[in-house]
């Protein structure tokens, strides 16, 4: 923490505050938060040190949003998760900070371009969430295929964000349905990728001070998005979400 700047600093507490505001507003919207903190820092250990400031906003998210989370759909992906979570945390193990920030950025490009490419198409939002009774078959194969992908996005790059946002906008979520499930799902994941993180050393005393430097602009940023959330221009602050997804992604590939 010593070594960093003040504007690197400025940049993770602008990214920390995103974080609160991605948790209580849109979703999905930290994947900016990660670009920038992959880019600050050395792109594996940054996955460490956002992890518990993305569980602060995670509890802040499920604090307002808690009584609208649909959990028939979080337990069918939970299963898939767990798969992909285990397989991101194997890659760590042998992959170094070169192969990390290539994945980071990697991954970012192609969740926006397929973020992109359902949008054309208008594969979003034609499927309907189910109140009761289990998924279908082809319900229980996207359930898996998106819950493992995002297990494994979120181990690897905390970048489950936009996996989870693409499966729930198709299965034709509410924003308030949409936003309950996505808190409850990233607490419980995000809380159980802490023993895998600490094991592999991106969580220790160091990251942890930073960490506590970086909570005090979770809050605010989730208090403007807690505020926003009715009045955002959806549309245009997904493009915006989407345009910067890509600059960051690019960003760390050229790095």
């Amino acid at each position: 923490m010593d070594t960093l700047t003040l504007w690197q600093l400025a940049a993770l507490a602008a990214a920390s505050m995103l974080v609160g505001f991605s948790k209580t507003a849109v979703s999905g919207a930290n994947t900016i938060s990660l670009a920038v903190f992959a880019a600050v820092l050395p792109a594996r250990e940054s996955t460490g040190v956002l992890l518990p400031i993305l569980i602060a906003g995670d509890v802040l998210a499920v604090l307002t949003y808690r009584r609208h989370a649909h959990w028939p759909t979080l337990l069918r992906l939970f299963p898939a998760v767990a798969v992909g979570v285990v397989a991101g945390t194997v890659f760590m193990m042998w992959a170094d900070d070169e192969v990390v920030r290539t994945s980071i950025g990697a991954i970012l490009l192609f969740m926006a371009g397929v973020t992109v490419w359902r949008r054309r198409t208008g594969a979003d939002g034609k499927e309907a969430p189910q109140e009761s009774g289990g998924p279908s078959g082809p319900g229980r194969l996207k359930a898996r295929s998106y819950g493992a992908l995002g297990g494994f996005t979120t181990m690897v790059a905390n970048a489950g964000g936009p996996v989870m946002s693409l499966y729930l906008l198709s299965a034709g979520f509410r924003k308030l349905g949409f936003l309950g499930t996505s808190a409850w799902f990233f607490l419980i994941v995000n809380v159980s990728k802490v023993p895998f993180s600490v094991g592999l050393g991106l969580i220790d005393a160091r990251s942890l001070l930073l960490d506590a430097a970086m909570l005090l602009f979770v809050v605010p940023g989730a208090f403007i998005g807690r505020k926003c959330v009715t009045r955002i221009n959806q549309r245009l602050f997904e493009r915006l979400v989407i345009g910067a997804t890509v600059l960051g992604g690019l960003q760390l590939l050229l790095r």
